[in-house]
């Protein structure tokens, strides 16, 4: 939640090009869960069910679950610890539906793309028996229409056979808001670094109680980001439509600042370069856990 900004994918031609029209920001300013994997070939703990798979064409009408999307049949999500199962990152080979508790109808679908043009992360925090409860990039509603109540995370149900295993998520990554620190948190629950931060100034604050993922990484010129690329989380504001003003949805993100130290952003969290790249170098799928 700086202001608008073009985003520059550096993978792909493609991507930068699609980027251009974007204008995607990125702010300046109950454990269920069982530690099973959510792969096919892991055993299933819940009855089967007559799953009726949909058509690509079906899938492809459905609502995309999207950075600045707002998609009522999702889930909120208010975990607020790391989930066992968030050890591994996946991805997604085509778009696939995403469902609701009931599991009946789908409401919205999962993109094997993301914005950048670059494979989608995918991150379960549940499984049962072939579903998997994963975290979504969209929200599930705006703040502005629920009084300021909405969940700055967004979940949904998903098939586990759809899920490519992707890699090893050793480390998370837990925000203080009022220490005003990031820390890189081991698989043993021991601090690795920790490092100073600028938070939510007092109207437009950092969410807190919550648990996301860093969904994607870029660098920005339009917001002088041309060393230490921006990390998007999946989470959003969950006190302001667009605290900034933009149209990125009311992104949290972790970026480079010279002064990082205060209550000073529209929720996003600041940190100097040394802190950035520690970020930066940890995998695509990393937790990011935000406490009060």
């Amino acid at each position: 939640m700086t202001r608008t900004r073009t985003v520059r994918a550096t993978s792909t031609t493609l991507a930068a090009a699609l980027l251009l029209t974007l204008g995607l920001t990125a702010c300046t300013a109950q454990d269920t869960t069982t530690s099973t994997k959510p792969s096919a070939s892991s055993s299933a703990t819940a009855t089967a069910d007559p799953y009726a798979a949909p058509s690509a064409a079906q899938v492809a009408i459905l609502p995309e679950a999207r950075y600045d999307a707002v998609i009522g049949g999702l889930l909120p999500y208010y975990g607020s610890t790391v989930p066992k199962v968030a050890d591994e990152s996946y991805t997604i080979s085509a778009d696939a539906p995403l469902y609701g508790d009931d599991r009946s109808k789908p409401v919205a679908r999962l993109a094997a793309k993301n914005f950048l043009d670059q494979p989608t992360v995918v991150v379960p925090v549940q499984v049962s028996g072939d579903w998997a409860m994963v975290l979504t990039p969209a929200r599930q509603a705006l703040p502005s229409a629920t009084k300021g109540g909405a969940a700055a995370q967004s979940a949904a149900w998903i098939r586990r056979d759809l899920l490519r295993k992707s890699g090893a998520l050793s480390d998370h990554v837990v925000i203080a808001v009022g220490k005003q620190t990031v820390s890189i948190v081991g698989s043993d629950g021991k601090t690795v670094k920790e490092f100073q931060a600028g938070v939510g100034a007092g109207g437009t604050p950092t969410p807190t109680g919550v648990i996301g993922y860093i969904q994607a990484r870029y660098l920005d010129p339009a917001q002088d980001q041309t060393v230490h690329p921006i990390q998007l989380t999946t989470l959003h504001s969950a006190a302001a439509d667009e605290p900034y003003g933009g149209k990125d949805g009311g992104l949290i993100g972790v970026h480079y600042q010279s002064v990082a130290r205060g209550a000073v952003s529209h929720g996003c969290v600041r940190l100097d370069g040394d802190a950035v790249d520690a970020v930066n170098a940890l995998p695509l799928g990393t937790v990011v856990q935000i406490v009060a």
